[in-house]
């Protein structure tokens, strides 16, 4: 029985694998700039009087500071690097145009037109604002992860994994507890 259903997943692989082509995420998106466009042009997804902060000068609290500052899950998150169950992040459904900042200190990290549909159930991105984030080594799963941390105030933000929507892009799973969205509304 096991071996019926590994072999229908192997006879499977190949229109999984073509269904995830290269590009095909951005133009589903109606990204028509580059990555060098969108990270250079990320302002232009912020709403004008948006509470964020521009700065990446560090930020540094007590455990006791940040358990006020954030709620219970986004403390788990952030500052214990905890994982929510997938496909429970109203943030893997947010369509809007705008911008994604950190929950722990507003930093900007991404912003819409960046976000893709990965599948897995977490918002997902194929790049970010430059210099939003530090990466460093995770084995908490036995096999070496990349996990990306907020540089001003060190949150836990996710992993980044080299299966985005083209081979040079990598995907950035992003945890709801660890992001706000600030939409860009369209007044005219």
């Amino acid at each position: 029985m096991q071996r019926r259903i590994l072999l229908k997943s192997l006879a499977v692989a190949p229109f999984i694998i073509a269904l995830v082509r290269p590009g095909r995420a951005a133009q589903e998106a109606g990204v028509t700039m580059s990555v060098e466009e969108l990270q250079k042009n990320w302002k232009e997804y912020l709403v004008e009087g948006a509470d964020v902060v521009l700065t990446t000068e560090p930020l540094k609290h007590s455990e006791a500071e940040w358990k006020q500052l954030l709620t219970p899950p986004q403390f788990d998150v952030l500052r214990r690097e905890d994982t929510e169950r997938s496909f429970t992040s109203p943030l893997n459904d947010e369509k809007r145009s705008g911008v994604f900042v950190c929950a722990g200190c507003s930093l900007p990290l991404f912003t819409s037109a960046m976000k893709f549909d990965s599948g897995t159930g977490w918002p997902s991105f194929f790049t970010t604002i430059p210099d939003a984030f530090a990466t460093r080594r995770d084995f908490k799963l036995i096999w070496p992860r990349t996990e990306y941390h907020c540089v001003r105030c060190g949150g836990h933000h996710g992993h980044v994994f080299d299966d985005g929507p083209t081979a040079h892009w990598a995907a950035l799973v992003q945890q709801r507890c660890g992001a706000a969205v600030h939409p860009k509304i369209d007044k005219s």
